[in-house]
């Protein structure tokens, strides 16, 4: 019989993290310069802004951001929005976030 063991790899170069986007809200309109994000929805309906692109993405849909692109995550709807973000690159710090629009003021 076989055992099976589940691998954790630990990177400096990629953090996962899980977000939640109320109804009616979004992240600021940003950019990065040392990183790569790659987004899946595991519930609701997102409204994804990629550079001019605008389009909307649903659970088990994913799409990639590369460094640079300008990019927002929204929820338009009345029901909860949870996204997986993967981030992958040479920097991976929050100081790296470029807010080109933001709805709660921060630069």
């Amino acid at each position: 019989m076989k055992t099976f063991r589940k691998k954790r790899r630990i990177t400096p170069r990629n953090k996962i993290k899980r977000i939640c986007v109320l109804p009616g809200q979004q992240l600021s309109l940003q950019k990065h310069h040392q990183r790569a994000e790659h987004w899946v929805v595991v519930l609701g309906s997102a409204r994804v802004t990629l550079d001019e692109r605008v389009f909307d993405l649903h659970p088990g849909e994913h799409c990639d951001i590369a460094v640079g692109q300008v990019h927002r995550i929204a929820n338009v709807t009345d029901l909860p929005l949870e996204i997986v973000e993967v981030q992958f690159g040479s920097y991976l710090g929050e100081d790296d976030i470029v807010r080109l629009q933001d709805d709660y003021g921060r630069k």
